[in-house]
């Protein structure tokens, strides 16, 4: 082996074990150490990394916990409470106990309700549909019904329905609210499951006058004010021709519902009301009780 070769092999090792050692000690330098509690609590998270939390990940959650000097404002929404409050001891912090959501769909454009005066024949996305003209119906605001809700959906919790419109399946639900921001109308939000889940909320996204809104849809909310008139908790407030239920006040009394002229209020997992019943036929059947007696 010649004397050139030797040297270019030692100079080459010498390089090598040199830029090992530099950078060796640059890592030492600016290695980041992590707080082990980050794996702790990411270990205790579910592992959805759905972005339901508004972080990028469970291990992004994680470590927004771990900072975070209180967990106010920081929830799991597919753990629920349950994990949290896991988190929180694992962390020893407290946390408030959260209500469940769950999204809802707000419209009641089925194919019934809502005639259809053109046909989109183009890439079935309501992204796309909606960046091109309002819709085959002439209401602007509601469900396009392409399915993009569906799609961003990790759960397989909510499909399209026979008549045109998503449906969440409620035990599927985490509420992450990828439905949310897929949609492009904006009907679907995250609204408090309530008490044996049951729930009360106005099921129309239309700011059309009363007379073209009801000319759009059957269903829709005509903006007449009288849920708002009815409800003896100050819940609903109609703004820009819509009613809107504050679910923070809403009691479930349901006396919105009775009086809304459009059916555009839904009311979900309530009994079936008890049919009227007429004062005239109370009074005979208590006529025909006292002759029997007598």
């Amino acid at each position: 082996m010649s004397i050139t070769v030797l040297l270019t092999i030692i100079s080459l090792c010498a390089i090598g074990v040199t830029a090992a050692i530099i950078l060796y000690f640059v890592a030492q330098k600016f290695k980041v150490i992590e707080d082990p509690r980050i794996d702790q609590v990411e270990d205790i998270l579910p592992g959805a990394n759905c972005g339901g939390c508004g972080y990028p990940g469970c291990r992004g959650f994680a470590e927004a916990t771990v900072k975070a000097e209180e967990l106010d404002g920081l929830f799991c929404p597919v753990g629920g409470s349950d994990t949290m409050s896991e988190v929180a001891k694992c962390l020893g912090k407290e946390v408030v106990a959260q209500t469940p959501k769950i999204a809802v769909v707000k419209c009641n454009g089925t194919c019934d309700n809502r005639p259809k005066h053109n046909k989109y024949d183009g890439a079935q996305s309501c992204a796309i549909q909606a960046s091109l003209y309002c819709g085959e119906s002439g209401c602007q605001y509601g469900c396009l019904g392409c399915g993009d809700c569906v799609s961003v959906c990790n759960f397989d919790a909510i499909y399209m329905g026979e008549d045109g419109l998503p449906k969440v399946i409620e035990d599927k639900c985490v509420a992450c609210g990828a439905c949310v921001e897929a949609c492009p109308k904006n009907i679907i939000e995250l609204r408090n499951k309530g008490p044996k889940d049951r729930r009360v909320y106005v099921a129309c996204s239309s700011k059309d006058k009363g007379g073209i809104a009801r000319k759009a849809c059957s269903a829709a909310c005509i903006g007449c004010m009288k849920c708002a008139k009815e409800c003896p908790f100050d819940a609903i407030t109609v703004e820009n021709n819509l009613a809107y239920i504050d679910f923070e006040k809403c009691k479930l009394c349901r006396k919105c519902v009775a009086v809304c002229p459009t059916g555009a209020i839904n009311e979900t997992n309530f009994p079936p009301r008890k049919p009227k019943v007429e004062k005239k036929e109370v009074l005979n059947k208590e006529a025909n009780t006292n002759k029997s007696e007598n």
